[in-house]
């Protein structure tokens, strides 16, 4: 029987499918705006969808939502800069190797998060479980190896690089479900939906303020192209509305893992919309990582 506490699943799918066309959006505003422009534009315009969904929901529910208790904000802030690292590092990670590749390794997201665990908390893993990160981690070095000659440290850098964006996003996802737990009196749909507004103004303020220090005119370029990144921001803000009402539901490793369905969005983005062909190897690789994830977080 479907219940509310279900709700998690299409809510998963959907913010899967919407973050695949935010990534490919921001993917080409990366070469005008540069890593941290185009990282600003999920958060700068995102923002007031953010507010208009928090309205519509506040409408429909009646919620009053007070001043958060004290332990909300370690969470959000958590979530808020993790996150912000994590679609920078993405982003650079996607300038050097092909957009399904790059998804593919930020899917590590699961087996990062049950390493963090077992380091920080002490969460067991069992044998069953180091065998599904040894497959992933295959998976990943097989999509890593380009066929002929040797690697060189430059071929081995996005691979690092999106394997620490998705170190970064396992620590976003914490971050924000404690805050979204944390929120009381309220309905999950308002708390998730005050979480994300709060998180991305926090996004918003700190890496404005970055650009104006640093990078004046990526600012003006930014509002010089602000019909696609109006765009971008709305992609943005709808998935990760998504993600936060699955997370105010279930844990977030539930929602990472169904969240591997991203791997086949991206392969048809990567297809046909960059006319990048997958070779048959970066193919069994994916399918190692997507067996790795789901073996990790399945038993």
């Amino acid at each position: 029987m479907f219940t509310i506490a279900s709700l998690w699943i299409p809510f998963t799918v959907v913010a899967a499918l919407g973050q695949v066309a935010r990534n490919a959006m921001q993917r080409s505003l990366t070469k005008p705006l540069g890593t941290w422009g185009a990282t600003n534009i999920r958060f700068l315009f995102g923002f007031p969808f953010s507010l208009l969904f928090l309205g519509a929901v506040l409408v429909a529910t009646g919620d009053h939502i007070g001043m958060p208790p004290s332990v909300f904000w370690p969470w959000l802030l958590l979530g808020a800069l993790s996150q912000i690292i994590a679609t920078g590092l993405m982003l650079l990670a996607m300038n050097d190797r092909s957009f399904v590749v790059t998804t593919a390794y930020l899917k590590t997201e699961a087996i990062q998060t049950a390493i963090f665990g077992f380091v920080f908390l002490g969460d067991h893993l069992t044998g069953l479980k180091v065998l599904a990160i040894v497959i992933a981690t295959v998976g990943v070095v097989i999509t890593a190896l380009r066929p002929g000659g040797e690697k060189s440290f430059a071929e081995l850098k996005p691979t690092i690089t999106g394997l620490v964006a998705a170190a970064a996003f396992a620590l976003s996802a914490v971050g924000f479900r404690g805050a979204i737990i944390n929120v009381p009196g309220v309905s999950f749909v308002t708390a998730a939906s005050f979480t994300l507004v709060l998180g991305l103004f926090v996004q918003t303020l700190i890496l404005t303020i970055y650009l104006l220090w640093r990078a004046p005119k990526v600012l003006q370029s930014i509002l010089g192209l602000w019909k696609p990144s109006l765009l971008a921001g709305f992609m943005g803000a709808f998935a990760s509305q998504f993600w936060f009402l699955a997370f105010a539901l279930t844990a977030a490793a539930n929602v990472r893992t169904l969240a591997l369905i991203e791997v086949l969005f991206a392969q048809a983005v990567a297809y046909y919309s960059f006319k990048q062909p997958i070779a048959s190897r970066e193919i069994i690789g994916i399918v190692l990582i997507v067996v790795g994830v789901a073996l990790l977080v399945g038993f």
